[in-house]
């Protein structure tokens, strides 16, 4: 399994890790993640579990097979290549999740343009980047599956997160897209949508807005609302625990959501009225 991962900061330089473990039904998994400032870089078995730093690294696991961490970034070209080549030249592939990802807060009118483009740099760009590299290599097999972590905010639209939910809806569109085009190759594709979860995305998300912003006060305090509920959220393991599940599948759903209280949310949205639920949403930040 490719796993990329990526929690891109909006200062400093980046880093990045690839993480497969060796043996999963027969399958190698490329699993990708990235920390870039100083943030520590979470991966593992569940990617979003035990906590690692950005080098290099072979850990072997009980019950046989590996996981190999290497840098990458996955908002650039080369570095994604050299990743997936290395990962390809030692034993194949057969799944990529793609969880590469980071968080800016803002206003939808003055969010800085820069860590708006920054924001689809890692969570869209980087989705294709890795994506585009990978799928030559499940044609030619005839085989592969494509996971690409999005988020409850890909389909309900957060207060002060409004560039964060796009690049979102982004994903959500291109992964039902690519499930029709790629599946005559024999590729598959799904979508996994976490809701409020506790990991180090809380303390990444950064503010981008002028200081002199009308919508200060309001953002401040609908950002801390999220992180109380991401920080009391379901654990790290739950979402990764459901990307091994639709691993196991033959025939993969478009996506699954993960936490019973937003597969409930979701179930809600279909049921009452467009503007009650976004009086619902607008009451629970305000």
């Amino acid at each position: 399994m490719l796993w990329p991962s990526n929690i891109r900061m909006m200062e400093g330089d980046i880093d990045a890790i690839s993480v497969w473990e060796s043996d999963f039904n027969h399958r190698r998994i490329l699993w990708d993640r990235a920390c870039g400032g100083r943030a520590v870089c979470r991966c593992g078995l569940y990617g979003l579990g035990g906590l690692a730093h950005c080098e290099e690294s072979v850990e072997k696991r009980q019950g046989g097979g590996e996981i190999r961490s290497l840098q990458m970034d996955v908002c650039n070209e080369d570095s994604t290549r050299r990743a997936v080549e290395q990962a390809v030249s030692e034993g194949g592939l057969g799944i990529v999740l793609n969880c590469a990802g980071m968080g800016i807060a803002g206003p939808a009118e003055d969010t800085f343009e820069e860590a708006v483009r920054a924001q689809f740099e890692v969570n869209y760009f980087g989705t294709l980047r890795v994506n585009r590299m990978v799928l030559p290599y499940f044609r030619a097999q005839g085989k592969g599956l494509v996971l690409v972590m999005s988020s409850v905010a890909g389909r309900v639209p957060i207060p002060y997160q409004s560039h964060y939910s796009s690049s979102k809806y982004a994903l959500d569109a291109y992964v039902e897209a690519l499930r029709m085009e790629a599946r005559p190759f024999g590729i598959r594709a799904a979508l996994i949508e976490p809701g409020d979860t506790k990991t180090g995305f809380t303390a990444a998300r950064r503010m981008a807005m002028p200081e002199d912003s009308p919508y200060r006060k309001a953002c401040e305090g609908a950002i801390a609302r999220m992180a109380h509920d991401e920080e009391t959220g379901v654990p790290a393991a739950k979402p990764a625990q459901a990307a091994f599940r639709l691993a196991e599948r033959e025939n993969p759903p478009v996506r699954v959501t993960v936490g019973a209280m937003y597969q409930g949310v979701m179930a809600l949205r279909k049921i009452i009225p467009a503007r009650a639920f976004e009086r619902i949403l607008a009451a629970m930040y305000r």
